[in-house]
């Protein structure tokens, strides 16, 4: 019989347990409502939360028997963009926010999903490209529609 879980405790809140397993999932499985969820050691969890939310790696998932699930990020094939300096961060991040790209926005770099048109596109536009795998946190934009954007504090609105 699979594990039900109702309730999330975000990263650090469940400090004090130890998770009997874990998921792994990539950046667009992590916003999640109910679902069923294949853990790490061949069991399953079902999620079935009130509203949707946003995942965040180390988020616990508690069961109804009171056990912990870790949520861990996957890593995922992505580009790593290097602008020039800040201004042209600002550049870049707006060029991928206008075609809606999600993009993990850091103080020198950007993070987005592979796709050889875009990374012509950076170049083009001068900015160092290279290939990375590595847990990717994109930005939650208000054009994901559900409210619950603000991914943990970050607040970067680079996309016009």
């Amino acid at each position: 019989m699979p594990y039900r879980s109702t309730q999330i405790l975000s990263h650090g809140a469940g400090a004090d347990r130890s998770p009997i397993d874990v998921v792994v999932l990539a950046h667009d499985q992590r916003h999640v409502r109910r679902k069923l969820l294949h853990m790490q050691h061949d069991d399953v969890v079902m999620l079935d939360l009130k509203e949707p939310v946003q995942l965040a790696h180390g988020d616990l998932l508690l069961t109804e028997t009171g056990e912990t699930i870790e949520v861990i990020a996957a890593e995922e094939l992505l580009y790593e963009v290097m602008p020039r300096d800040r201004l042209h961060l600002v550049e870049l991040a707006w060029h991928l926010g206008n075609r809606h790209l999600p993009a993990q926005i850091e103080e020198a770099r950007i993070l987005i999903l592979r796709d050889h048109v875009i990374k012509d596109m950076l170049i083009g536009l001068g900015a160092g490209v290279r290939d990375v795998s590595e847990p990717f946190h994109p930005v939650r934009g208000a054009y994901h529609g559900s409210g619950h954007g603000h991914d943990h504090g970050h607040h970067h609105h680079s996309h016009g």
